[in-house]
C-alpha cells in the first residue's frame, strides 16, 4: 500500500528520504511506503536540492517553490488529495538558542498551514516535527495550542521526545515529533506507537568520528570543501581539547574570546570522538561551524552531512553557506525512516518494539503557563 505524501517546508528533503527509505515487504507480498504528491519550501536552493535528490529532477512542477502563504491548499487540480502529510513546521522561534518568541514570532504561527491541510485534506496520518524548545516556548502554551488544534481537526495525536542519538543517529539531536492518526481510523484499531530506542545504551551510540571516518568520504563527493580558517582561528584550535570549547582555562589570554555569558555554548567547540556530536545548527557567525576533534578547522559540509544522516551521493546545491544552512535545518533521514516505518507497520497491523510516549508532553498533562511541567525537555 502507497501512502500519497503532502510536504510543507520540506527542506532539502530529510523527511522525504526518510520516507522513502522506510518502506517495505510485509509476509503477504504487499509494499508499503510512501510516494511523493506534492511538497512547498520558500528557499530556491533547497528546493532546488530536493528535486535532484528526491524526485531526480522528474516531476519538478509537483515542488513549490513560494511562500506557504501563497500556496494553493485545497486547490486539488494543483494540490492533489494525499494520505499522508509531513511537515517540520520553521523552529526558528521555537529554538533554546535565541529569543524563543514562539507563537508570538514570524515563524511560531506556521504549524496552522498544516492545520489548513488537515481540514481540506483530511490525511490519514500526518507526522508534525519541531525543537524540544517548543515544550517551553509562550511558557508551554504554544505546545498546548497547536497539539488542542491538531486534535480539533480530528485526530488522535501522539507527541514525543526522540532523542536521535538513541536511535542510531551520530549526533544528540533532539526533537519533538508529532505523530496524528485520523480519528475514526484509530477508533477502528489503528493506534500509533512510538517506536523503541535502538541504540539506548551510551556505549552502543555511533560516534561523531564513526559517522565521518568509517567508511572515508571519497574524493570528489559534493559538499566536501575544506572550510578557510584563519591563522588566528587555527592558533585558538590548537589549544582546546577535543570536547571543550572557547573558553577552555589553557587558551593563552590574547586568543580568548572576551564575550559575556554562553560559556556553555558549542563556540569553537570540538567534537569529542568517542560520542556523538553535538547538535548541528544550520546558523551562526564565527565559532558556530563545529569544529574537528584533531584537526584545527571546521567541519567540510559533506561531514555535517554525514552527522544528520544524509548519504554521500545526496548533493546539496547552492552555496557554502547556503548547503550549511539547508544540512543544519534538515531532519535526519534515519531518525525519519524510524517514524516513517513505525506509521506503515501500525497501518499494516505489524507489532514492533515500543515505548511509551513522554508523559510530560501529553495533552491531558499540560497545563497552560506552568513552565515546570515542561522544564527541561527542551535541551
Amino acid at each position: 500500500m502507497k501512502f500519497r505524501m503532502g510536504e510543507l517546508f520540506s527542506g532539502p528533503g530529510g523527511l522525504a528520504l526518510g520516507a522513502k527509505l522506510a518502506g517495505f515487504i510485509d509476509n503477504t507480498g504487499e509494499k508499503w511506503g510512501f510516494e511523493h504528491a506534492w511538497a512547498n519550501d520558500f528557499d530556491k536552493d533547497t528546493v532546488e536540492t530536493y528535486k535532484l535528490n528526491i524526485l531526480h529532477d522528474s516531476d519538478a512542477d509537483t515542488v513549490f517553490c513560494e511562500d506557504v502563504s501563497d500556496l494553493p491548499i485545497g486547490d486539488k487540480s494543483i494540490l492533489p488529495d494525499i494520505d499522508a502529510l509531513a511537515f517540520g513546521f520553521p523552529c526558528n522561534d521555537y529554538s533554546n538558542v535565541g529569543k524563543q518568541k514562539g507563537l508570538n514570532g514570524i515563524y511560531g504561527p506556521l504549524y496552522s498551514y498544516g492545520v489548513k491541510v488537515m481540514k481540506y485534506y483530511q490525511p490519514k496520518v500526518f507526522v508534525a516535527e519541531n525543537v524540544g524548545g517548543l515544550s517551553s516556548a509562550n511558557e508551554g502554551y504554544a505546545l498546548v495550542k497547536i497539539l488542542e488544534e491538531f486534535q480539533a481537526r480530528g485526530y488522535h495525536i501522539t507527541p514525543n521526545l526522540y532523542k536521535f542519538e538513541e536511535y542510531g543517529v551520530p549526533q544528540a539531536r533532539h526533537r519533538i515529533i508529532i505523530v496524528g492518526i485520523r480519528n475514526d481510523l484509530y477508533e477502528q484499531g489503528i493506534h500509533y506507537h512510538v517506536p523503541a530506542q535502538t541504540t539506548p545504551d551510551p556505549k552502543d551510540m555511533r560516534t561523531s568520528q564513526q559517522a565521518i571516518e568509517v567508511p572515508p568520504i571519497p574524493i570528489n563527493v559534493p559538499n566536501n570543501e575544506m572550510p578557510n580558517t584563519t591563522k588566528r582561528v587555527v592558533e585558538r584550535l590548537s589549544y582546546i581539547p577535543e570536547g571543550e570549547n572557547a573558553w577552555y582555562l589553557g587558551i593563552p589570554e590574547n586568543l580568548r574570546l572576551h564575550v559575556r555569558g554562553a560559556k556553555l555554548s558549542s563556540i569553537y567547540k570540538r567534537l569529542d570522538h568517542t560520542k556523538p556530536a553535538y547538535t548541528v545548527t544550520g546558523s551562526g557567525g564565527g565559532g558556530t561551524h563545529m569544529y574537528h576533534w584533531k584537526e584545527n578547522r571546521a567541519l567540510t559540509n559533506r561531514e555535517r552531512a554525514r552527522l544528520q544522516t544524509f548519504p554521500d551521493n545526496f548533493e546539496f546545491i547552492g552555496s557554502k553557506e547556503s548547503v550549511r544552512k539547508q544540512i543544519g535545518m534538515a531532519v535526519p533521514p534515519e531518525g525519519a525512516k524510524v517514524v516513517m516505518e513505525a506509521v506503515l507497520k501500525t497501518f499494516a497491523g505489524i507489532k514492533y518494539d515500543s515505548v511509551k510516549p513522554t508523559e510530560k508532553l501529553q495533552l491531558k498533562n499540560l497545563e497552560k503557563g506552568n513552565t515546570p511541567i515542561l522544564k527541561g525537555l527542551g535541551k
